[in-house]
């Protein structure tokens, strides 16, 4: 009798420390976008970074449809970090265009780095420059993608009706290139870092010819409309085969964005794992390298400071402007 009460009380205290244990385990997501763009081996990469940094944490790296998407899942709480750009994240807060049903909770913890447009077609299609897409069959980014509110105000500047003056697709990075190699479509709008690895694959491909056109001259007028959210910038030949030329692009930044709500210790956390993993996140893809302290300004952000990442950045000199 002695032993079998003792030993039910051993058994009782390790199935209770095993309750604990599965009491204390946390379980984040963190929402990205495609899986032809950056975000989501990003994602990936970063959640693999947390997993084993974090104690009794799994972190989960979820597809989605990119920045708008993601900004809604963490302002609604259904996930607990997104990768967003500056624009989408500045009309979140606002409650502007996509979020005019009512503004979002949204901090940010960390500025990554710049998402490029790319504007893309091959050689047959008749286009050499962002005004010959009137007329054309076209894919503008995802649904819930930043891609295509970018994509709209890039053509609203250049003079073209999204809806009237061109046969509209809604298509992820990976989807715009298959549709462009099937003929299925023109050209395509894809914003993310460098090099995206769909875009890369469709230079590749044989008897094709990319094209990525100019859109510089477009940025002056976007901003004077939506706020200084954009800047002139370029994609250098050598990040695609078969470029010719370097192109005049538009960047717009990414931030690393949490719900207001989130407790100070986690978003301290994750802000120190981001800024000082960002070389093992390199691994992952090369942007990470580009996640410099010097990009640590509230202009960049667009979305407020998580008090805790401020404290971060306090505690290590590096207090954004």
């Amino acid at each position: 009798m002695k032993i079998s009460t003792a030993l039910m009380l051993a058994l009782g205290l390790v199935a209770g420390s095993a309750l604990t244990v599965a009491q204390t385990k946390t379980q984040l997501s963190i929402a990205t976008g495609g899986t032809g763009g950056v975000y989501y081996p990003l994602g990936g990469g970063f959640a693999n970074i947390l997993s084993k940094s974090l104690p009794n944490t799994t972190v989960t790296a979820e597809v989605t449809g990119g920045s708008v998407d993601n900004l809604k899942l963490v302002g609604t709480g259904k996930a607990d970090i997104g990768f967003v750009q500056v624009d989408a994240t500045w009309d979140a807060i606002n409650g502007l265009d996509k979020f005019a049903s009512g503004k979002l909770p949204i901090q940010s913890l960390v500025v990554m780095y710049p998402n490029h447009m790319h504007v893309v077609s091959v050689d047959g299609t008749g286009i050499s420059k962002v005004e010959d897409l009137k007329g054309k069959r076209i894919s503008t980014g995802s649904p819930g993608s930043a891609t295509e509110v970018f994509a709209f105000r890039v053509l609203e500047a250049a003079g073209i009706d999204k809806d009237k003056d061109v046969k509209r697709e809604r298509l992820g990075a990976a989807e715009s290139v298959n549709a462009v190699k099937d003929k299925k479509i023109d050209a395509f709008f894809w914003v993310g870092g460098l090099p995206t690895a769909a875009v890369t694959d469709l230079a590749a491909t044989p008897s094709t010819k990319i094209k990525v056109l100019d859109i510089a001259h477009l940025a002056e007028k976007m901003n004077a409309k939506y706020g200084p959210l954009y800047t002139s910038a370029t994609i250098p030949k050598a990040t695609y085969t078969g470029m010719d030329n370097d192109a005049a692009n538009i960047t717009v930044w990414n931030v690393m964005a949490v719900n207001a709500n989130m407790p100070e210790q986690l978003a301290y956390d994750l802000t120190k794992a981001m800024i000082e993993k960002r070389e093992d996140l390199a691994q992952v893809h090369k942007e990470a390298l580009n996640i410099t302290n010097a990009h640590q300004t509230s202009q960049k952000a667009a979305a407020p400071l998580h008090p805790a990442a401020a404290q971060y950045f306090k505690d290590n000199g590096l207090m954004p402007a």
